[in-house]
């Protein structure tokens, strides 16, 4: 059955796709106009690709599409089993977005090793890894629910806590990586604090903040209380029959 969105909610979901448009257009503003900056030193059209690529996936891919995900059940009519597939979809893809993302960076000549050494890389590591065992665990409870359903009302908070722990994790880590990067440009390459390079990383931080800020409000929010709390009842209900 098809609920409708509450009025609270609305306005939430509205700066939330604001801040995510703006997030996207700065990711590619930044990527492409000035692409020169992630290989100042590199002469190679596939190395560059490979290191725009990397930006563009972790923010319009693995974060936007990951934020999308966890709003789903406030906006999207239909069923909850409809919204719970498209949901268990676009975190998917989102996954696979963060994953040939991390690969892109380590696709280099340098490999591997000589890209891990970073807090950002550390941190991206980690939250990669428990988004894939939440998206996992996610698919396993969605395609098995009659084995899981005692399972799954057990494991609901947690689920939740980790999924927004790690959807914070991921902006965390996009923002040590913007750090990084914008310092490592200002040190190298004498980038004025002030050039339009600047503004535009700075902006993209702020606007990913924004983003997570009113995403994470959204999802525990009274009306997402509810949700959880009618899924808890009926899955309750559903063991005693």
């Amino acid at each position: 059955m098809a609920t409708p969105v509450s009025p609270s909610l609305a306005p939430l979901l509205l700066f939330a796709r604001i801040s995510g448009l703006l997030a996207a257009a700065l990711v590619i503003s930044w990527a492409l106009v000035f692409k020169s900056s992630f290989l100042p030193q590199s002469t190679s059209q596939e190395d560059l690709i490979y290191a725009v690529l990397h930006p563009l996936l972790m923010v319009n891919g693995f974060i936007l599409i990951s934020g999308e995900a966890i709003l789903v059940h406030k906006w999207l009519p239909g069923s909850r089993g409809f919204k719970k597939s498209v949901h268990l979809c676009l975190q998917g893809l989102a996954l696979a977005c963060g994953i040939f993302g991390i690969w892109t960076k380590f696709h280099g000549n340098d490999g591997i090793v000589a890209n891990f050494f970073s807090l950002h890389s550390w941190m991206g590591l980690i939250c990669i890894s428990l988004f894939g065992a939440q998206w996992l665990m996610g698919f396993m409870s969605f395609w098995h629910r009659g084995e899981m359903r005692a399972v799954r009302i057990t494991v609901l908070p947690w689920h939740i806590f980790l999924g927004l722990y790690t959807y914070g994790l991921a902006v965390a880590t996009a923002e040590t990586g913007l750090l990084e990067k914008i310092t490592f440009l200002q040190t190298k390459k004498d980038v004025s604090k002030h050039s339009p390079e600047s503004m535009v990383v700075n902006s993209l931080g702020l606007s990913l903040a924004l983003l997570s800020g009113i995403i994470i409000l959204a999802a525990v929010s009274p009306g997402y209380q509810s949700f959880r709390s009618e899924l808890t009842y009926s899955e309750s209900k559903k063991l005693m029959t």
